[in-house]
């Protein structure tokens, strides 16, 4: 889709470039809504994070393209309709500090923290010494807080 899209704008050809543009879109929309669907038919309960896209998609950011193609508003809105009329929990937490807690012992002195940090994907815990892969933590932990909220009874935010 790609080429044609860039051979529609070499050409100039406005009314092709929005066409190609519509099909992407709508085979977008259609990956999101099966995905959806599956993961709603196949759970009980989903604890996702609050990502923002914004905060992904300013000028500071190399983000920023595959945040706005990754279509998180959507997928997290056919997520919350979905479960609203099926018999599964959604769980939205907050994902602040999710990559750098130590999923096994809890422990955040040790783990890459900041900008600078963003670029080291696997850490050593100093504390238990349990290794981990920075988006794997961040799940697990994401995880804990949901089922943590559900052992309480928090309503989702």
């Amino acid at each position: 889709m790609g080429k044609k899209l860039a051979a529609a704008q070499r050409a100039k050809n406005k009314k092709r470039v929005k066409a190609i543009h519509a099909k992407i879109k709508n085979t977008r929309l259609d990956a999101i809504h099966k995905f959806t669907t599956q993961l709603v038919k196949d759970n009980a309960l989903i604890v996702v994070g609050d990502v923002k896209s914004r905060s992904f998609t300013n000028s500071m950011t190399k983000l920023a393209k595959s945040t706005y193609d990754a279509g998180w508003f959507e997928f997290k809105r056919q997520l919350e309709y979905k479960c609203k009329y099926a018999s599964c929990q959604l769980e939205i937490v907050n994902e602040r500090y999710t990559t750098q807690i130590c999923s096994h012992c809890g422990d955040m002195s040790s783990s890459p923290k900041g900008r600078a940090g963003l670029g080291i994907r696997e850490w050593r815990c100093a504390e238990c010494g349990t290794r981990h892969d920075r988006d794997i933590n961040a799940a697990k932990n994401i995880l804990a807080v949901g089922l943590d909220r559900l052992d309480v009874g928090i309503s989702s935010v």
